[in-house]
């Protein structure tokens, strides 16, 4: 049943984004970074934890879910050292995510060669 609720929450969130894609003028940029904020504020509100432990992989792996994870950095940070963790909190809690997105990105980029269109 984990399974069932992560596929159709994610399957939700990409429904949405693409609904945001197809029927308004805003760039993907603009919508990425409106779902990490939109987890980040989730987060903040106390309403992303609840919805996580319910929907599990679903919630915690889009861009919502990194917004969060960010969120917790930050929070964490800021309680551990005050107004410097604004800044470092939310790099040290992504930065396996962000170190494996770099990583992958240039392997890709070593295999595959690009194309012009």
């Amino acid at each position: 049943m984990d399974y069932v609720k992560a596929f159709f929450v994610g399957g939700a969130v990409c429904a949405l984004v693409q609904i945001l894609m197809e029927k308004t003028k805003m760039m993907p940029g603009r919508i990425m970074v409106l779902l990490v904020t939109s987890g980040c504020l989730l987060g903040a509100l106390g309403l992303y934890e609840p919805f996580l432990s319910w929907a599990g992989a679903g919630a915690s792996v889009p861009l919502l879910g990194f917004g969060n994870l960010l969120w917790k950095g930050v929070r964490a940070a800021v309680q551990e050292s005050g107004l410097l963790g604004v800044f470092r909190g939310g790099l040290t809690a992504g930065a396996a995510g962000i170190c494996a997105a770099l990583v992958f990105g240039y392997l890709a980029s070593l295999i595959f060669k690009p194309k012009m269109k």
